[in-house]
C-alpha cells in the first residue's frame, strides 16, 4: 500500500479524480465522526460514527469508507485554540493523521475545525434533539460541517481560477 501524504487543502483538486468524493474525519478521544461528500464535492452528509478502541480498529472504518465510496482525498478537522495556536488536542489529531497516513493511500489534508462541535451541538438544540439523540449524531454532524467548510472553500478557490 502506498503511504498517504499531507497536503494543504488547496493542492487537493489537482491531487482528485473528477468524480472523486471527500471524507471528512472528526477525532475525538472517544469518537471518529465520518461525513462523506457528493461526486460534485458540493455538499457534506454525515455518514458514521465511530467508538474508539485500538488505533488498527479504528482505522478500518475509514478505509472502508474510502474504497465502498471511492474517496480520492480526507479532511480531517484540525481543532485550533481560539487564538490559531495548536494545543494536547491538535497535536493528538496530527499524531491519528500521520499514523493514519501509513494504512490510506489517498492525500490527506487539515480543516481548522474552531468551534465546529458547539456550533452543530447549538443547531441541534435549536431543533430540540434529545440529549441522547445529540450524542448519537454530533460526531458525524461535526465531521460533515467540518467537510462542508473545506468544501466551500474549494469552491471558492475554484471561482478564483
Amino acid at each position: 500500500m502506498t503511504v498517504a501524504s499531507l497536503v494543504a487543502i488547496e493542492d487537493l483538486p489537482q491531487l482528485l479524480a473528477r468524480d472523486a468524493r471527500l471524507l471528512g474525519v472528526d477525532v475525538g478521544s472517544k469518537t471518529i465522526g465520518l461525513a462523506l461528500s457528493d461526486v460534485t464535492r458540493t455538499v457534506a452528509t454525515p455518514y458514521d460514527t465511530v467508538r474508539r478502541t485500538k488505533f488498527t480498529a479504528d482505522v478500518t472504518p475509514i478505509q472502508d469508507a474510502i474504497a465502498t465510496h471511492d474517496v480520492g482525498a480526507l479532511v480531517i478537522g484540525l481543532p485550533l485554540n481560539l487564538d490559531g495556536s495548536e494545543g494536547p488536542r491538535a497535536q493528538s489529531t496530527r499524531a491519528f493523521a500521520r499514523n493514519l497516513a501509513a494504512h490510506v493511500a489517498v492525500p490527506i489534508a487539515f480543516w481548522d475545525e474552531r468551534l465546529s462541535t458547539a456550533a452543530v451541538e447549538r443547531h441541534l438544540i435549536e431543533a430540540d434533539a434529545s440529549r441522547k439523540r445529540r450524542a448519537e449524531v454530533i460526531d458525524r454532524m461535526a465531521a460533515a460541517y467540518i467537510l462542508q467548510g473545506a468544501l466551500d472553500r474549494l469552491k471558492r478557490l475554484a471561482e478564483e481560477t
